[in-house]
């Protein structure tokens, strides 16, 4: 039977090309980007070793470039430089049918500007725009539309906050997927496997609150109730049907909310993926550096996935140095 190519047979491929054409230097700088590339497919359930390449899509360098929000602007060029070549040698040797035009048109889109400094990672932001969630039960609206918005909003936030899902995996979430006595709901990914998340109390609150205002949309649904989406539409179009927001939805809502809490200026540095950052540091700083927790609670195959999320910031680091040399 004829070895069917898949991702990592490719990117194999191409860094062999590269290697072969190319310095010392490039070919480190670019093996490095695809290890990154195959770092951000491991989070999309995406296993590079057993994909076909035939089923590459160019829509994935959109998560990419999210995933790259935390490196230097620098580093973020010569990566998506070095995944803009691969996706070229695809295309070149046939391998898997690619839209070059629009595979640039979504980096240019998703891409930071030369020179742009953005921080490595926002934490302070994000918990202003959580603490800014938190809050929206109590805005005022103008109709109920609103408030769900509102209310919908909130525990979607929160839950990407306190729960370490993916942006795909929160807006595919079911009623009937939570344990609402445990806090927990069991998600079946790639490959048929289990993965357990748990919920903060805070996290299930807004959930509730958010359902308890929906009781009469879902009612009225005629389908069971733990059959329907936990983040419904709420948009004019949807009518009293409850309707699964989509993933381009689940980022409308992050970034909306994020201009309106923090500013414009913050909206392309915090997308969904910087709440699982969030969520993946915040069990670091709180368990002292335990990584095999994190990995687990993360759902990461790899451990070297957890390990990129593992930087000190200068306060930790000012506090590690002054304990260990201002107490000798």
């Amino acid at each position: 039977m004829k070895h069917q190519l898949t991702i990592l047979d490719a990117i194999d491929g191409y860094l062999d090309t590269i290697i072969l054409s190319r310095s010392k230097n490039t070919a480190r700088t670019y093996t490095n980007a695809m290890n990154a590339f195959i770092s951000c497919l491991d989070e999309m359930d995406i296993d590079p070793e057993k994909t076909p390449v035939s089923h590459v899509t160019e829509d994935w360098i959109t998560n990419f470039a999210d995933d790259l929000k935390s490196y230097a602007p620098a580093s973020e060029r010569l990566y998506l430089t070095a995944t803009t070549g691969w996706y070229e040698y695809l295309a070149a040797e046939h391998l898997a049918e690619i839209n070059l035009p629009r595979l640039r048109l979504l980096i240019k889109r998703r891409s930071r500007k030369p020179g742009q400094r953005l921080p490595q990672f926002p934490r302070d932001s994000i918990e202003k725009v959580l603490e800014y969630a938190s809050a929206l039960s109590s805005a005022r609206t103008e109709d109920e539309r609103e408030r769900l918005i509102n209310l919908r909003d909130r525990a979607f936030l929160l839950t990407l906050g306190d729960t370490g899902l993916r942006v795909h995996e929160a807006c595919s979430l079911r009623r009937g997927d939570i344990d609402w006595n445990e806090g927990r709901a069991l998600l079946i990914g790639k490959g048929d496997r289990e993965a357990v998340v748990r919920f903060s109390s805070r996290a299930l609150t807004a959930l509730k609150d958010y359902l308890r205002a929906r009781a009469t949309l879902d009612g009225g649904s005629g389908r069971p109730l733990g059959t329907l989406p936990i983040f419904s539409r709420h948009d004019r179009g949807a009518g009293n049907k409850v309707l699964q927001i989509s993933t381009t939805t689940g980022r409308a809502i992050v970034k909306a909310r994020v201009t309106e809490s923090i500013g414009a200026a913050s909206s392309g540095a915090i997308t969904p993926h910087s709440f699982r950052h969030y969520f993946v540091t915040t069990v670091l700083r709180g368990s002292g550096g335990n990584l095999k927790l994190a990995q687990e609670l993360a759902r990461h195959k790899n451990i070297a996935v957890t390990q990129r999320y593992a930087h000190l910031t200068d306060d930790e680091l000012d506090r590690g140095y002054h304990e260990i040399f201002e107490n000798r």
